[in-house]
């Protein structure tokens, strides 16, 4: 009898033993929902070997593919990074977590001043991750005489070299602030004065488009894009020639969140890897790399003399007053989707 108590204790243990073993060699995944190339792969791989975890990326084009995406039912994700405005639109829509600052220290890094123009300045449902500016990417060999406005869209020696944001609130909101307008506007007679100057410059584009811009203005096939700040940077990296312009009637200042939303199934880990984020040496090493500012103040003396001095990065305080933040209209961005469609379906 004792004999059997033995054998069946030895088997227990070595079953308790074989069952922790696999807990350990198993290792949890973290599924981040985000822009494409907008994490530092090296970051990647250091936060996997802290945490013995796996990042698993899946991308999105633009705001309002990912919002459509998650309304249908997709699920999976425990990390997202979309633009503020729609951070708001699906916190009020109760898709998101709220956030547990006592697991997040490094957001006593945040830069104050970046704050004062957040959609939501506690944080309660959003950290920001990288602001941007929107404007044109050029071949300063190709395109004569650049001048720092939307009119750039209207020259005609350029007709079907031109790309705009496949984006209804960046490419509404240029033609809104090529008018004077604000691109958060709901006039009727001030929208309807926009989606004609978007119907005329779209005579001239190439395309509506948000990932090959960047491909194809590196390349030459297109000679001046729209774009996002960090994208547009980048592209120097492959071709000297392009050069970034901030047009001087406004532009969107924009900034992605890291957001949790409510289905997510490693909160523990998400929340890790926001603080992760803003560990000012990481978030100068992911501006470095992916050329958009993280709004982490303790990062910025770790950047190079050449990206503090970048105006595509900093702006001057000139420069920055004339940039407006897109916000979330609620009923009203009915008003935009009816134009954006109307805008498609011109010419067709």
């Amino acid at each position: 009898m004792k004999k059997r108590i033995i054998l069946f204790t030895a088997a227990l243990l070595m079953a308790c033993l074989a069952m922790l073993s696999g807990c350990h060699s198993k290792s949890a995944d973290l599924h981040i929902y985000t822009w494409a190339d907008y994490i530092k792969p090296e970051l990647m791989q250091q936060f996997e070997q802290e945490n013995k975890c796996k990042i698993i990326i899946d991308t999105f084009d633009s705001n309002e593919a990912m919002y459509a995406k998650l309304k249908a039912g997709a699920t999976g994700y425990d990390l997202i990074t979309p633009s503020s405005y729609m951070a708001k639109i699906m916190n009020d829509q109760g898709m998101l977590l709220p956030l547990e600052h006592a697991k997040l220290p490094n957001l006593l890094h945040i830069d104050a001043e970046y704050l004062q123009i957040a959609i939501d300045p506690e944080m309660k449902y959003s950290v920001p991750y990288m602001v941007s500016y929107t404007g044109f990417g050029y071949l300063q060999d190709a395109v004569a005489d650049a001048t720092p406005s939307w009119k750039m869209l209207e020259r005609p020696e350029l007709k079907g070299r031109m790309t705009m944001l496949n984006d209804m609130r960046e490419t509404i909101g240029a033609a809104l602030k090529s008018l004077g307008y604000s691109l958060n506007t709901v006039n009727d007679d001030e929208l309807l004065a926009a989606k004609a100057v978007v119907i005329g410059w779209k005579k001239n584009l190439a395309k509506f488009e948000n990932e090959q811009y960047k491909t194809g203005l590196a390349s030459s096939e297109f000679l001046l894009v729209h774009g996002y700040s960090g994208d547009i940077l980048k592209v120097q990296e492959d071709n000297e020639q392009v050069a970034f312009l901030i047009p001087e009637e406004g532009f969107s200042l924009a900034c992605d969140d890291l957001v949790i939303p409510k289905t997510a199934g490693q909160v523990d880990l998400a929340l890790k890897f926001i603080n992760f984020i803003h560990t000012p040496s990481v978030a100068a090493a992911n501006t470095e790399y992916i050329t958009y500012l993280c709004p982490n103040r303790a990062s910025y003396d770790l950047l190079s003399e050449e990206t503090k001095s970048n105006p595509g990065i900093f702006p001057d305080a000139a420069t920055r007053s004339k940039g407006e933040v897109i916000q979330d209209l609620g009923e009203s961005n009915a008003k935009y989707t009816k134009i954006w469609d109307e805008i498609k379906a011109a010419g067709d």
